[in-house]
């Protein structure tokens, strides 16, 4: 009883703390999308915040959850900072089909950013081999809702550890990226920005009409022009599209309809970069020239064709969505 006691007043006079920065901001109307990190740097402490964690600071661990009558599993990385009296930014990783957390982890580098990385296991799809795949594709697993596994893995991690709710980011690989366009589609309040990586956006994963996300969601793309896999140019016949055309079309969807001129950051990487009238989204997308069906600044291997060093995708898309909160 003394622990829950202590708990409680300590989880009250953080809620106080969070009303009185909110009372001291000036008064607006509530934005539609997310907010920029100077407009409302307010964290919404989760239930995790003054609980034990379950794993060491620093460290990587394999974790279950059931979800949909299933079992299921994620390789969860805390900080080397992590405190129970800190709410932190989350980051979830999907990998590409036939991968695994573990191994998105091993080659993304997102576990050396600031904030909690969940990296979940997907369930095995169809098709060729015994190879994990994610909700959207046309090899998905039948039956399975891996939108609502997202679901239920935010809450058991909001439960567990001290999150910022306001600071939940999706990012992912081929398959995976395809998938971060479905939750940016279906789970806009939980979800505040996505940044997918040599994506494989299928109809599936709200490419049409059928995404009509909550707010607009901010977003950083990364695709390679030589990526054999899954084509720059789009392939018809797997229904795949052009990757600028889906840019464009996340762009018109959040109403970002100011075009910004294209900049040539590296000799191989050109940003394009759509800007909401509101001033608070923003759609990005990195063009890497040559760049085949890899994630980056790989040191390992992470899909066939050209990895560019001059960048590093963990770094640019977290100079991104750091700065985005959910209303």
């Amino acid at each position: 009883m003394k622990r829950n006691s202590t708990r409680l007043r300590t989880l009250s006079a953080m809620a106080t703390a969070v009303l009185t920065a909110l009372a001291g901001l000036a008064a607006a109307p509530a934005p539609a999308g997310a907010v920029p990190a100077a407009a409302a740097d307010v964290p919404a402490p989760t239930a995790g915040c003054q609980t034990t964690a379950p794993q060491q600071p620093g460290t990587s661990v394999l974790h279950t959850l059931a979800s949909g009558g299933r079992e299921r599993t994620y390789q969860l990385h805390l900080p080397a900072g992590y405190r129970a009296d800190r709410p932190w930014p989350v980051i979830l990783a999907f990998h590409g089909r036939g991968n695994t957390g573990a191994g998105t982890e091993e080659f993304s580098k997102l576990s050396t950013l600031p904030a909690v990385v969940a990296y979940p296991d997907g369930v095995v799809g169809t098709g060729e081999g015994d190879r994990q795949a994610w909700q959207g594709a046309p090899y998905e697993a039948p039956g399975v809702d891996d939108v609502a596994f997202t679901g239920d893995l935010l809450t058991a991690l909001e439960d567990q550890l001290c999150l910022d709710s306001r600071r939940v980011y999706a990012t992912g690989k081929s398959n995976g990226a395809g998938f971060t366009g479905l939750l940016a589609c279906r789970m806009a309040d939980r979800i505040t920005a996505i940044a997918p990586v040599s994506g494989a956006f299928y109809p599936g994963t709200g490419t049409s009409a059928d995404c009509h996300p909550s707010r607009p969601v901010p977003v950083i793309d990364f695709h390679g022009t030589g990526d054999t896999t899954i084509p720059y140019a789009g392939d018809e016949d797997r229904g795949l599209p052009a990757i600028p055309d889906w840019v464009a079309g996340w762009a018109e969807r959040d109403g970002c309809t100011e075009q910004l001129p294209d900049r040539v950051i590296e000799p191989d990487i050109t940003e394009s970069t759509w800007a909401g009238a509101d001033g608070r989204t923003r759609v990005e997308h990195v063009a890497v020239a040559g760049g085949g069906h890899t994630w980056p600044g790989a040191d390992s291997y992470s899909g066939g064709g050209k990895t560019t060093q001059t960048i590093e995708a963990h770094e640019v898309l977290w100079r991104f969505l750091k700065h985005y909160r959910l209303p």
